[in-house]
């Protein structure tokens, strides 16, 4: 029996919001459905940006429909007000999906990128060329790496396992071929 699911990947900003949305049949085969960026930088003030984002998202999740949706969590940064700032539009792209009644799965930027590339400090262009590989496309149409961390978050989430009985934990790279043949593309 094959599960089919969909998972709407999020990474929230204030000027540029990234999303991707991934169908996933069973544990070994995810395919691309969307990638793409809500541009945030033409409004002015912080609270329009905040309504946009959230009638954006909810828009996302009313046409795609996802079983999951999984979001990129702020990084520490030192200037407190950007933390904050990014931390609202966060919220308010979570509050969007839980308006739906949609789990949300929230993943650090070093464990997207760890799950995607191996090396948690991966670059924006190293995670986007091993999502090209792993999704099996020859390229994105995209226009900001935002739209790739979007999708990362998405592919991160179904690298966890995270479907009814399975735990997808595995303790050794060994393993974790050996439990998802077909999920990495040479």
């Amino acid at each position: 029996m094959s599960t089919t699911r969909t998972i709407l990947g999020i990474d929230p900003g204030t000027n540029i919001l990234g999303y991707g949305v991934i169908r996933c049949s069973g544990r070994n085969t995810a395919k691309l459905v969307i990638l793409g960026v809500i541009e945030l930088g033409k409004y002015a003030d912080h609270y329009t940006k905040l309504k946009v984002i959230y009638d954006r998202v909810q828009h996302l999740v009313d046409e795609y429909k996802p079983d999951e949706v999984a979001i990129e969590a702020p990084f520490y940064g030192k200037n407190v007000q950007s933390m904050l700032k990014l931390g609202r539009a966060q919220g308010v792209a979570m509050a969007a999906v839980l308006s739906r009644s949609i789990p949300i799965y929230e993943y650090a930027p070093r464990k997207i990128k760890m799950a995607i590339t191996g090396v948690g400090s991966a670059s924006k262009e190293q995670v986007a060329a091993m999502l090209k590989s792993i999704l099996g496309e020859k390229d994105f149409d995209q226009k900001y790496l935002d739209a790739t961390d979007g999708l990362a978050a998405a592919v991160c989430h179904f690298f966890q396992g995270e479907q009814p009985g399975t735990d997808g934990k595995a303790t050794s790279w060994e393993e974790f071929i050996r439990k998802n043949p077909g999920r990495i593309k040479g």
